[in-house]
């Protein structure tokens, strides 16, 4: 009976070391996956949100994803928060889908099976208005992320782009749409089915993005307006959205 228990105990043991060790692995990947996307709040009711994968050029992972849906709701919750502004860390708003991770994916089953779409969803479903402050490159789906947001400010050396035809792909999360009413259905076209690179003065002249202002002045410029939204009436603000 004595070895019957003493095996028991160990067991046990064991079995919550094996529990702890995983809660602490889960915990630190939450961790390191809220690192991602930087929240600050800042006394105007503004939410400033930012990309924080710079070595990768703020590729956007399915953790980074993740990250920003979790941080879009805590905006959307929070009453004293009234705008946001989504910016990116370093030479990139965000130079698109992490290509790493999309190697590993058999197919589009995998995407709709990890419900991949519904992290993008959360960016246009926020009842919020977002500013997307542009500096550096917005390609692939980092252009549909901007466009994803109610306002685009770019900084005068912004980059844009569909360039997914190169990789024998197309623009998955809605791109084809969004593009096609911001610029019109022929200018939309011939940027998707090229693949080229746009400017930031082309962009504007197009209507992609609402200004063009000076580098290094993007999310200066982009909380300004965010700030001025912030200061009109929530619920009419949202109903106008």
């Amino acid at each position: 009976m004595a070895l019957l228990l003493r095996l028991q105990t160990r067991g046990l043991t064991n079995a919550l070391r094996g529990s702890f060790r995983s809660s602490r692995g889960l915990s630190t990947a939450a961790s390191a996956e809220d690192d991602l996307v930087l929240l600050e709040r800042r006394d105007s009711g503004v939410a400033v949100l930012t990309l924080n994968r710079p070595k990768a050029l703020n590729a956007l992972s399915d953790g980074l994803m993740r990250a920003l849906a979790e941080k879009l709701r805590q905006v959307d919750a929070d009453s004293s928060l009234k705008a946001a502004v989504i910016t990116g860390t370093g030479k990139a708003f965000a130079a698109g889908a992490d290509i790493k991770e999309m190697h590993s994916r058999e197919g589009y089953s995998d995407v709709r099976g990890e419900n991949m779409l519904a992290h993008w969803n959360s960016v246009s479903n926020t009842r919020k208005p977002i500013v997307a402050a542009v500096g550096g490159f917005a390609l692939g789906g980092g252009c549909e992320l901007a466009m994803a947001c109610d306002i685009i400010i770019a900084s005068e050396d912004a980059k844009f782009g569909q360039p997914e035809i190169k990789l024998g792909t197309i623009p998955g999360v809605g791109g084809t749409q969004r593009l096609i009413r911001a610029v019109g259905k022929s200018k939309a076209m011939e940027w998707i089915l090229t693949g080229e690179m746009i400017s930031a003065q082309e962009a504007e002249r197009a209507g992609l993005v609402s200004r063009v202002v000076p580098a290094g002045t993007v999310l200066e410029e982009a909380v300004k307006i965010a700030e001025k939204i912030a200061s009109f009436s929530s619920p009419v603000v949202q109903l106008a959205k």
